[in-house]
């Protein structure tokens, strides 16, 4: 990943998890617990494309999975959403823009479904049962009503976020520089050429002129005698 996309990443991703941890956890909703933390992977997944997407949610779950209370083994959650981060990233829009919000809201809840799908598959596989307790169907449609809800103030603005990073304008100034310097050493090897080529048609000028004054002095002459 370019450096630009990591020093924006990384804060992004610490955020999003802190309130996720310290607030949305706290308030007790029925059923799942709004996921910030997918929503933030998504939003990047689509500017930075599904190879940055993945990248992009591994890291996050994998700090999801070390950081407390965390219940679960570790790389669980970190398998989820590198595999979301990378589907996300196979729909990423034309540079990053968003021609109408009917294609990022569904993403968001194919992504709360999915992901939730397979945390529990993945959980059932290492013996967590926890999700059979709770019901199944119950934290699909909240994670899913949740998601859908918070996502129109998290997505936009950390797809905003993406676009404004992969523009870089440190490299913007030095390419116009470079093309300025460019542009005006093309200026001013043509205007050495126009004024060299002025200075040789004067000269020219100058030359036909006395050639012109000389002969017609002779002719003068000529007639003189």
């Amino acid at each position: 990943m370019r450096v630009n996309r990591i020093l924006l990443s990384v804060p992004l991703v610490v955020v999003a998890l802190v309130i996720q941890v310290s607030v949305l956890a706290r308030l007790h909703l029925p059923g799942a617990v709004p996921d910030l933390l997918l929503l933030t992977v998504l939003g990047l997944a689509m500017v930075y494309g599904h190879v940055g997407g993945a990248l992009v949610g591994f890291a996050a779950g994998l700090l999801a999975d070390l950081a407390p209370p965390a219940d679960h083994a570790a790389g669980r959650y970190a398998l989820v959403l590198c595999v979301t981060g990378y589907f996300a990233g196979l729909i990423k829009p034309d540079h990053g823009r968003l021609k109408s919000a009917t294609g990022p809201m569904a993403v968001v809840v194919v992504a709360a479904i999915g992901s939730t799908l397979l945390y529990a598959g993945v959980g059932a596989l290492v013996g967590d049962t926890a999700a059979r307790h709770v019901g199944l169907p119950g934290l699909l449609v909240s994670a899913a009503l949740y998601d859908l809800l918070l996502a129109p103030f998290v997505v936009p603005g950390v797809m905003w976020l993406a676009r404004r990073g992969e523009n870089d304008p440190l490299a913007e100034t030095a390419t116009s520089a470079k093309a300025a310097d460019i542009s005006s050493g093309w200026l001013s090897s043509g205007t050495g050429l126009r004024i060299g080529s002025q200075r040789g048609g004067l000269g020219a000028l100058k030359a036909k002129a006395r050639t012109r004054s000389a002969r017609v002095g002779r002719i003068k002459g000529v007639k003189r005698l």
